[in-house]
């Protein structure tokens, strides 16, 4: 049966279809427009498990940052949680939150104006399965270190790379530096040591908890200058998704790589060690 969205102004029962809320009601019209037209926010997204995601006060901390950058105004969390409240119930749940501005003037962006929420939820997707093949492409995206919505650059990367018979893009810089995928991190592991590349990127909330988990482990990473000459120096590398462990990469342009499953199953034990936080 095709799925089709669905506005809900209430209601905790499971999230069979996407639902979307702004500001804690149902959007105009006009309000989606907005958000549609003036391509200037951040947002995040997460998994949700019985009310609970993992790093959620990461999520809240990436929030508040990029909203007092973008914005120059104060992000009430004790609303966001109210406003979350009314569209999670206890089935599993892909959320996402974008923040934005129906205040914004583009005649005067300088100007302090207030956010404007707006929470999007969908079914969990399942694990990808199988292993990446993937094309280095040069790409330096304005402001790496927010989730921005301004998604122009690397989705065309992305969709050029698959033309090309690749499964994705990964940026680097004109100097062959990794930085990040599309819009997922990446890691590498050498047989001793998980090692992040450190070029300008967006540090996941995924990478951050598996980082804290290895850790927590024993289990030694870094981050590090990685440029794609060094890529023989590694026996395997991931990807990083929202709530997402793997897949594997098969190989890196030319340069094959191992999908070893005792590294993946090393990631998820890391990741499920992190606690899940009640929203």
């Amino acid at each position: 049966m095709q799925q089709t969205s669905e506005v809900v102004t209430g209601g905790t029962s499971p999230p069979l279809i996407p639902r979307i809320l702004l500001n804690g009601r149902a959007p105009t019209i006009e309000e989606l427009a907005v958000f549609a037209q003036v391509n200037y926010g951040h947002f995040t997204t997460l998994q949700v498990i019985e009310r609970r995601a993992r790093g959620f006060s990461l999520h809240l901390q990436r929030l508040v940052a990029a909203t007092r950058e973008l914005f120059g105004s104060e992000l009430d969390t004790d609303r966001l949680r109210a406003q979350l409240s009314r569209v999670i119930g206890d089935a599993p749940l892909s959320l996402r939150i974008s923040v934005f501005s129906l205040a914004f003037d583009r005649a005067h962006p300088e100007r302090p104006v207030a956010a404007d929420v707006l929470i999007a939820t969908r079914p969990v997707r399942a694990p990808s399965s199988g292993s990446l093949r993937l094309k280095s492409m040069t790409c330096a995206r304005v402001l790496p270190h927010l989730k921005h919505v301004g998604m122009f650059d690397v989705l065309q990367l992305s969709r050029q790379a698959r033309i090309e018979g690749f499964d994705d893009v990964l940026l680097t810089t004109s100097a062959g530096a990794i930085a990040e995928g599309s819009t997922w991190n990446i890691g590498f592991w050498d047989g001793r040591r998980v090692t992040w590349p450190n070029a300008p990127a967006l540090r996941g909330t995924t990478l951050q908890l598996i980082e804290r988990g290895l850790r927590e482990q024993g289990i030694e990473s870094v981050s590090a200058p990685l440029h794609l000459d060094q890529l023989g120096g590694f026996r395997s590398a991931f990807m990083l998704n929202a709530g997402s462990v793997g897949p594997m990469i098969e190989s890196i342009d030319a340069h094959a790589l191992a999908a070893e499953d005792d590294v993946l199953r090393m990631l998820k034990a890391a990741w499920e060690s992190q606690p899940l936080e009640l929203i």
